[in-house]
């Protein structure tokens, strides 16, 4: 706003725009004025957002004043300046239109100098406080944002320090090694840039949430976790509840890497064609995080060394899975393997 509050008068009596701009001159107001409608609406748009209140006549030739009231206020520099009129017309009729096409106030002529200033200086006042009431929600509404963006920041590093401890100690107490977790954490974010219908935020989502997806070994007893030898039959029906414990203490969480470890955790061992354990979900219906996980940590399983085997050839892996890629693994995926298959090696020969 102005140093002086800029008011724009419209009447098309020359005289009654004299003797209303002598009555304001003792308010200290910078003043300007029009002959019709047109040429108050042509001033507006000539200059947009200058003036803070107008004095608008109602019966003028061509535009009325409701005619212009209407189009200021379907303007959006326009909708909230205050706009007074003054007219000859008392009838109620004519008052209540003046109030329907979105007048604040209705002054009749003809009118005294005091009443005249003080409307003036009341609707201003009442003016300028919504416009800094409007700044002021801006601001707070703006550092509500900020202050809600640094919370959930806060509260994502906090789950990936949680992460992290979970994962060190499942280190130390499964046959996962802290080099086969990073890597299906690299591995998993590779294919989720690949894979179209996933953003870059998937992508952050499954390199952090996907070196829980064996979190559940911790609840497995060390004698199968470790055993060198094939396991039993009881022993695998052990073995395979690693992913629904890990699920059931994980899927309460309401954070979403959390929640994507759960899913991670309880889907990496489905496959594709609905042979997998533990519910045996088939395609689309295991999630495509599950889904990226289970074709990862076979990968990199097979061409690393374990405690039960040998590391695979990586030759020897690939022709594995390009066998199993609509039984085990997802077609779509198994082509994003063979199309990048660099970008794939050069993590699996991280040492």
């Amino acid at each position: 706003m102005a140093t002086f509050p800029q008011l724009l008068i419209v009447d098309d009596v020359a005289d009654n725009i004299k003797i209303a701009m002598n009555m304001l001159k003792e308010g200290g107001y910078d003043l300007s004025f029009a002959l019709n409608g047109e040429q108050a609406l042509s001033l507006i748009a000539q200059e947009p957002q200058r003036f803070d209140l107008i004095l608008l006549d109602i019966m003028m030739p061509g535009l009325s004043g409701y005619d212009v009231c209407k189009a200021l206020k379907a303007n959006p520099d326009y909708r909230d300046i205050p706009i007074i009129f003054l007219t000859a017309r008392a009838d109620i009729d004519s008052i209540d239109e003046g109030f329907a096409s979105g007048a604040v106030d209705y002054l009749t002529k003809p009118f005294h100098a005091e009443e005249l200033l003080a409307r003036v200086q009341t609707h201003l006042q009442l003016y300028q406080a919504r416009q800094l009431l409007q700044q002021h929600n801006l601001s707070l509404r703006s550092e509500l944002r900020f202050q809600k963006q640094r919370l959930l920041t806060e509260l994502e590093s906090e789950q990936r320090e949680m992460i992290c401890l979970l994962t060190e100690l499942m280190e130390s107490t499964s046959d996962e090694t802290g080099k086969h977790i990073r890597r299906v954490a690299e591995l998993s974010r590779l294919f989720a840039r690949y894979y179209s219908a996933l953003s870059e935020d998937d992508a952050e989502v499954l390199y952090h949430a996907s070196p829980m997806h064996d979190i559940g070994k911790m609840t497995i007893p060390q004698a199968i976790l470790h055993k060198p030898g094939a396991l039993t039959e009881a022993e695998m029906h052990i073995m395979r509840q690693h992913t629904t414990n890990a699920y059931h203490l994980l899927r309460h969480s309401q954070r979403r890497l959390m929640k994507a470890a759960a899913i991670i955790a309880h889907e990496h061992h489905e496959k594709f064609d609905g042979s997998g354990y533990p519910r045996g979900l088939k395609g689309n219906d295991i999630h495509i995080y599950g889904r990226i996980v289970a074709l990862v940590d076979v990968l990199d399983a097979l061409t690393h060394r374990r405690c039960y085997k040998k590391p695979w050839p990586l030759e020897d892996a690939l022709d594995l899975i390009r066998e199993q890629q609509g039984k085990h693994f997802d077609p779509e995926l198994v082509a994003i393997l063979f199309d990048h298959l660099d970008s794939f090696r050069a993590i699996l020969e991280t040492a």
